[in-house]
């Protein structure tokens, strides 16, 4: 599990394999960046991409604007940077290696944040969730992915750990906030908010 939440080594590298292969984690984030509904002109953050997935969907969403990933595994940041290299190449994609509470400096607001079964592990989620709105525009949008790997986790588990993430988002100041379900074993929730117009 420790592989699984910092990939390192060779260790590491196999694992992030089973996740870029595993077809429920290949599902779980495609249907995430299907819910941001991401622009043409987007700039999007992932935060803790893993192997690049969902990096490499954003980024043949956002062809005319700028896809961003931190992750705190350097072994991730480099086999996402494989699986985007044509991206990465262009300047489209840009993979840091950077954790959640010492964030990068994006130069200009970013329209929308995705985090995919990673905020279960930032620390102080709350007052990581206050720093990601200040980098967010005004009506841009973030999406919080979880599906709870726990021995025995049903669709129970689930929707305590979306309730959970709304209440964070609530606390952090976000609005619009609407949880979505992913119907596999156990089922994934998906929860959507909105950075208020008034700041």
């Amino acid at each position: 599990m420790r592989q699984f939440h910092h990939p390192r080594g060779i260790a590491g590298r196999m694992v992030g394999w089973f996740m870029a292969h595993r077809r429920s984690n290949r599902q779980r984030n495609i249907w995430a960046v299907t819910l941001l509904e991401v622009r043409p002109t987007d700039r999007v953050l992932e935060i803790g991409f893993g192997p690049g997935i969902a990096i490499a969907e954003l980024a043949a969403r956002a062809t005319r604007g700028h896809v961003y990933g931190i992750d705190h595994s350097e072994a991730m940041v480099r086999q996402a940077g494989r699986r985007n290299a044509a991206a990465v190449r262009v300047r489209r994609v840009h993979l840091v290696h950077a954790s959640v509470d010492r964030l990068p400096n994006f130069d200009e607001p970013l329209d929308a944040i995705l985090a995919v079964n990673s905020a279960g592990f930032w620390p102080d989620p709350v007052e990581r969730l206050r720093d990601l709105r200040r980098l967010l525009r005004p009506a841009g949008r973030i999406a919080l992915v979880s599906q709870p790997r726990c021995p025995g986790a049903t669709r129970e588990t689930t929707a305590r750990a979306a309730d959970n993430l709304r209440d964070q988002l609530t606390q952090a100041g976000f609005t619009r906030i609407r949880a979505e379900t992913l119907d596999l074993d156990p089922p994934v929730a998906c929860v959507l908010a909105t950075n208020p117009t008034g700041g």
